[in-house]
């Protein structure tokens, strides 16, 4: 018998400032590019019938850390017409030292929080001058970047483009939540993009959601919805066009749509990591640059202990024993 802590996503929100937790990204994204990590192979595999989705399992451990994580998640595009999140996880927390489970998380948070936090500091350390947002995208990650986006930088004004009636609601929520930020919903991608210096695409689409060719001088783009091959939000334009091509994981994003038909190796795409350590960065205020994502369990195991180790301190959530 052993005492496991339960959080649930209340518990989580209640736990969970990203100020806070934009550091322990860092350290997560510095530790992963040192080799300091254990990160095994992420096996993603589809479930379901009638509405099938992609299950992924994603174990991690930060060498040195007090825990290990393992996030079970699952990708189900139809959940939208449910009025359910695409994205829902689960976190287990383990003792690194005797392998006792610690804690148990809603995690679809965890995901949502810690994915924020790489478009937050790749704006930080990118973006040229403060920051003018254009979305792509008007779901749950939508926010979270722009959320992350407004802790990590100056954020001056957001504009929110999406194919569909839900960019009114997106914009009205961070509205809401950024009060002091300029943030409203435009009806052409167009409008996203013009006088914007970042640009973030957080959707689940298969072909790319702008002409490259339309972005201005200086833009930072950061990816974070494609993952597989079939998923692309970026163009060959875009990608031509950038003076330097960033990913968290540059074997696992060269495998994605947004890079798999043109001619980029994994070595053409440098380590976000390398940006926090100095060694790679804005080299001229005109170049395009852009940053992928897929997403690394790194992330999750450093949000987890970060949000176990509050929990633990503010005895929050639900003790069971297991």
């Amino acid at each position: 018998m052993t005492d496991v802590r339960v959080l649930s996503d209340g518990d989580v929100a209640a736990l969970l400032s990203l100020p806070d937790l934009l550091p322990e990204i860092e350290r997560a994204f510095v530790k992963q590019g040192r080799g300091e990590v254990e990160r095994p192979p992420r096996p993603h595999f589809p479930v379901g019938t009638e509405t099938p989705g992609t299950a992924l399992t994603m174990p991690a451990y930060l060498h040195g850390d007090p825990t290990y994580a393992t996030k079970l998640a699952a990708v189900h595009e139809s959940n939208a017409e449910r009025d359910l999140p695409t994205v829902n996880a689960q976190v287990a927390v383990t003792d690194a030292e005797t392998g006792l489970p610690l804690a148990y998380l809603a995690g679809t948070r965890v995901t949502s929080a810690r994915t924020g936090c790489i478009g937050g500091l790749a704006a930080r350390e990118l973006a040229n001058g403060p920051v003018r947002l254009g979305v792509f995208g008007a779901g749950t990650q939508a926010r979270w970047q722009t959320r992350a986006i407004a802790a990590a930088t100056d954020l001056e004004r957001v504009r929110i483009y999406s194919p569909s009636d839900s960019r009114e609601a997106c914009a009205a929520d961070l509205r809401e939540r950024l009060p002091d930020v300029d943030v409203s919903a435009v009806d052409a991608p167009e409008a996203a993009l013009s006088g914007s210096n970042v640009v973030v695409t957080a959707t689940t689409s298969a072909e790319p959601v702008f002409d490259g060719e339309e972005l201005e001088e200086g833009t930072l783009v950061v990816a974070v919805g494609a993952f597989t091959p079939e998923m692309r939000e970026l163009d060959g334009a875009t990608v031509s066009r950038a003076d330097g091509l960033f990913a968290d994981v540059p074997e696992e994003a060269v495998e994605t749509g947004d890079f798999a038909d043109l001619d980029v190796e994994a070595t053409d795409l440098t380590p976000l990591s390398d940006v926090f350590e100095g060694r790679a960065g804005r080299e001229s205020d005109g170049g395009v640059l852009v940053v992928a994502s897929v997403g690394s369990a790194v992330l999750d195991a450093a949000t987890a202990g970060f949000l176990y180790e509050r929990a633990e301190a503010e005895d929050a959530g639900t003790v069971v024993e297991l």
